[in-house]
Formats: structure tokens, sequence, C-alpha cells
């Protein structure tokens, strides 16, 4: 499809699909997926487009979406589209204190919101920060608002307000003016070691995403249906669902992040982005399911994962045809054991399910391969539109994060072989922030990603996050990420946070997967109180003793964790150890735990 400015988009695909669904929704009162046709979706953004120009919204005005993932934010998001204004989403796990930073930064006047929680620090942003909010539109009508709100509406309100003859009028021709150029979004992004910046995306940049994906997958069609699970805030759902979108694909919105295992059965998508995080998950759970199996069973299970891991990472990877005696060996096991963990998982009708947004360890993604799950492990930044690069379906090399993207240039500082990026997916600069743009390109126009990383011909390898690199008081450098990433898919370890900056070695804070740890618990015949006694227990402190030591094994001995702290509390993003994007704030941790960092350093 051919389309200058996603002010198009939807009415595009409403002109072709009609009455066809695009959206699948659950609705919280009945527990029943409801559908929005394509017809549907464009007159709701038509009627959104009209009420903002009611509400006199400007060309490139920012329009704030403060919500979790709803079929609201999208009518909301191309609606501004459709009048040329800028949609700034937010987290909706966000605080107050996040909130009011990128309303006094963005200048927002106008904020949609989602349900209470959304509402509540919305009102408390609008009442501190110095006049700048005006209105809120709130989404959720069962939102109980403030006794002293005289401003805020319910999203019906805000459509009434708008529909008057001369809006269709205002909003026919603000599209007709749109450009490429326009700014379509801003994101900020998370913060790990400082203030967000707002990353500037064009209508050109999102345009630019669509085609050069439709060149490196060809098999997405109107005939997938892809759940929506990421915080739409989050560039990589951000742009798969645009992707999606721009494909006919329909959409499935989970609203609740916690509940996406019970809501995968419910949905059986054929496509779906997702964090290594969930995938970790998946890997754990399996092998601890394997692990409970009677020896017979157990037996037959690894057989077929061996198998799956010839066939699919020894042949299929490589472009060979496999052996027929192992074609017929996979095909069985694809038909009966891989085919009850993805109908468990609800993922049964999988074709596609793009991984990045952190590294995702060799291990689980050979796992992943084996059992034949369609993964796709990639790399890419806000400030890039998602996608750097991904595996293709064949000749991809595990280690690597991918082949880069058509178009795309990479190239490699030598200083400190940071990874630089241009193309035309990459940013425009950041909002209000002519430093920090300046800073983060190079003289010949390359992003400066942040990221060290090789390259061999056009497939990438990611090596370390750079401002993350920890210098030990022994002057021996060590990526954090890397020793955090040797844990990964361990079944005992849930989180896990190096500490090594200024101190001897490497120790670390360790959150157990307690359902592990506490079956274990139960087959040695230790006997504990509470969690912080069986933290405590000689036995719990060998077993991670030596789960450590396995998992560290390739590693040089300085880079190796000599200490660790087992902690009762995993790190969260309410506690704000954790981004938005589940990425650890090391600052924060360190302050907060600066007692048991300090103690693991005693007497050295």
């Amino acid at each position: 499809m051919h389309y200058y400015h996603f002010a198009e988009l939807i009415y595009r695909q409403s002109d072709k699909y009609g009455n066809r669904a695009a959206i699948r929704h659950r609705n919280k009162q009945t527990g029943r997926w409801q559908t929005v046709s394509w017809r549907d979706f464009a007159s709701q953004v038509q009627l959104v487009s009209r009420a903002m120009i009611t509400a006199g919204v400007k060309v490139q005005e920012n329009i704030g979406i403060f919500s979790q993932n709803m079929p609201q934010c999208f009518f909301a998001d191309y609606g501004a589209y459709g009048v040329r204004a800028v949609s700034v989403p937010m987290y909706a796990t966000s605080s107050a204190a996040q909130i009011e930073y990128i309303v006094r930064d963005a200048g927002i006047r106008l904020m949609f919101v989602g349900e209470q929680t959304q509402y509540d620090q919305a009102f408390q942003v609008q009442q501190t920060a110095g006049g700048i909010l005006k209105q809120l539109v709130v989404f959720d009508p069962s939102v109980v608002r403030h006794p002293e709100d005289r401003t805020s509406v319910y999203l019906d309100g805000f459509l009434r307000a708008g529909d008057r003859p001369q809006t269709v009028a205002e909003v026919n021709a603000r599209r007709s003016q749109a450009t490429p150029e326009d700014t379509a979004v801003i994101v900020y992004t998370s913060g790990t070691s400082g203030q967000p910046k707002g990353v500037v995306l064009t209508h050109a940049t999102f345009l630019e995403t669509m085609r050069i994906h439709d060149l490196r997958l060809p098999m997405v069609n109107d005939r997938d249906l892809s759940v929506c699970f990421l915080p739409f805030t989050h560039i990589f759902e951000k742009a798969w669902t645009s992707y999606c979108f721009h494909r006919g694909v329909e959409v499935a919105v989970n609203q609740d992040p916690k509940q996406i295992q019970q809501r995968l059965p419910e949905i059986h998508p054929t496509l779906m982005c997702n964090v290594p995080r969930f995938w970790e998950k998946v890997h754990t759970g399996v092998q601890e399911k394997i692990d409970g199996m009677p020896a017979p069973l157990r037996k037959l299970c690894r057989r077929a994962i061996k198998v799956g891991r010839r066939h699919q990472l020894e042949y299929r990877r490589n472009g060979r045809r496999p052996p027929p005696a192992l074609a017929i060996s996979f095909f069985l096991y694809d038909k009966t054991v891989f085919a009850i963990l993805k109908r468990v998982l609800g993922l049964e009708r999988g074709r596609l399910f793009p991984v990045a947004g952190a590294p995702l360890s060799d291990t689980i993604n050979e796992f992943l391969l084996s059992v034949h799950f369609p993964v796709r492990y990639g790399y890419g930044l806000s400030e890039t539109c998602a996608t750097v690069c991904f595996f293709p379906e064949e000749h991809y090399q595990i280690g690597s994060i991918g082949t880069i993207m058509p178009d795309v240039q990479v190239k490699i500082d030598p200083a400190n072989r940071e990874i630089l990026v241009k193309g035309k997916t990459v940013m425009a600069g950041y909002y209000n922030n002519p430093e920090a743009t300046a800073a983060v390109f190079t003289e010949d126009g390359f992003f400066r990603t942040g990221d060290a990383g090789r390259l061999e011909g056009d497939t990438l390898f990611f090596l370390e996050r750079i401002k993350d690199l920890f210098k030990t008081s022994n002057g021996k450098y060590i990526a954090p990420q890397a020793v955090e990433l040797s844990l990964s898919g361990n079944r005992y370890i849930e989180q896990c946070a190096v500490v090594a900056d200024s101190h001897k070695f490497v120790s670390a804070l360790i959150v157990p997967s307690f359902s592990a740890l506490e079956a274990y618990a139960g087959e040695q015949g230790i006997v504990y109180n509470d969690r912080n006694e069986l933290l405590a227990h000689p036995a719990t402190l060998q077993l991670f003793q030596s789960q450590i030591e396995t998992c560290q094994k390739d590693f040089a001995s300085f880079e190796k964790i000599k200490r660790f702290t087992l902690l009762a509390r995993p790190f969260s993003i309410e506690t704000g150890e954790l981004t938005d994007t589940l990425k650890l704030r090391r600052p924060v941790i360190a302050v907060r735990y600066a007692a048991e960092i300090a103690a693991m350093y005693e007497g050295v």
C-alpha cells in the first residue's frame, strides 16, 4: 500500500476491508472478546480528529496518551495524525513526576488517559504543572473524577463536542495539507541513567520503516492475527502494530500484561512481538515441566529437542535439506511434542514472533528454534524507529543480532567499537534538546547507539552497552549485561543485577525463582519458616554457588561473580528499579541496596 502520511492509513484500509475485523479486545464486564471493524475504526478516528478541531488542537501540537493498551489508544493516535498533531505516548505505569516531566517538556495541553490510576496521576499533574495541562479525556467510563475536577471529559462527551458539520471540512483540509516531514510521534526514552529524552519520529520515518519491513517480511498478510502485548508506548510494539495495520493484520489488544499467559490461549495469534523476558519464562517453565516428568517422558522430550536442534540449526538454518530419517523424526515430534507445548501456551498458530528490546541468550534462542517457535531475534532503538537488524529465515548466525535491514547503513566506530546507524529510519533528533541531539550524531550523520558491537558482512553482533561498562579497582572492564545474560534461563534465577564498578571483583544481587527454589527445598528436606530463612540456609547458598559456577564456566576469572546476595523481593517498575521496558535502573539499585553491596565487599 502506498500513502504519504499515517493520516491516510486507516481510511485506506477501511475502503479496502470494510466490515472485516481490524481490532479485537476483551470486554472487562463480560469477559468476551469483541471486534472493531476497519470501517468503525476509521469512523472513530474521524470523530477524534473532529473533536480535536473543536478543542482547538493546532497543527503539530503535542497530544498526550497516558494509558494501558486499549483500542481507544489507536483511535486517539490516528485521530491526532488526521489533524497533523503529534502523539506523545506515556507508559501506564509512569509516576506523576515522570508524567509531569513530559507534560512540561512537550508542552502538553490535552491528554487522553486510560483508567482510574492514570486519571488520578494526570489530575495531580494538572494541579502542579503550572497550568500547562488544560484538559483530560478519559477512556474508561467507570473512572470516578475528582470532586474538584471541572475540565475533564469522558471520551464519549469529547467526541460529541466535535460532532458538528464544520469540523468535517477542517479535518479534510488538514489531512490534504499533511506532509511526510510532519512529526508523527515523540517517544520518551525510559531514562535508565538520567532524565528521559523525547525521540522525534516523523511520518517519513515510519513510512520508511513500513517499506523496508515489507522487503524483509513478505510472509505477513491480512489473514494474520497479531497480539498487542507490550506497552503501546514501547517503540517495538508501536512500530510493529503500525506495521500490522499497514498490512491489514487484525490486532488483538491485551490490556493487562500480567494476564498474557491467560489471554494467549484465548487469542491464538499468528504474530507477536515480544521481549526476551517472556521467552526466558517460557524456557524456564518448559525445563521445569520436563524435569518433573516420569523418566520415559523426560527422555522422549529431551530426544525431541535434540532432534529439533539438529534439524533446525544444523540443516534448515544453513539452507540444507535434512536427511530423510531426520526429517521424518522432526515431523513426528513437531506434530506431537512441540505441538502440545505450543498449544498449552496458545501459540500453536504462530508464524512469526519478533524478539528484541534486550539481549536474548544463545541458549534460549537455540532452544526456541529447536522446538520450532518461529522467533526472529533482532535489535533496534527508539532512535532508529525500532529495527536495525534481525534474523533472516535462513543463514542466520547464532550469537549475532541479525542481518542489517535494507537501506540502513551500519558501521563500527574503531575508537570504541560503538555501533553507528544511518538511514531514513533514524530519528530527526531529541525534542527541545539540541545539545543532546548534537552529541549523538557524528559529523557524517551517523547516529551513535551507545552500544558496542562488531560487523561481519551484513551481520551485526552486540557486545555491550558502553555506558553500562564497569571498571573494577584493578582496572579490568566488566560488561554487566554479558554476565547477567549468562544466568538468564537458569531455572533458579529470576533476576540478576551485577555489581563491579570501582570494586575489586564482580558481585551480584540475585532474585531467585521461588517456585523452583521452594520445590528444591521440598526435595532436599530443607526446613524453613519464611523466605528469608530459606535464602540464608547453607544448602540454598550452596545451590546458587554451583548454579553460578556452571553458568560462568566460559568466563575469564576476573569476569566471574565472586560473591552474591539473594533478595526476597524482585526488582520492579513500581519501586523504580526497572524501567517501563524492564531494563535495570542501576543507579537506583546501587542506592537502594547499598548496605547489601557493602556487605559483599567487607574484609577485602
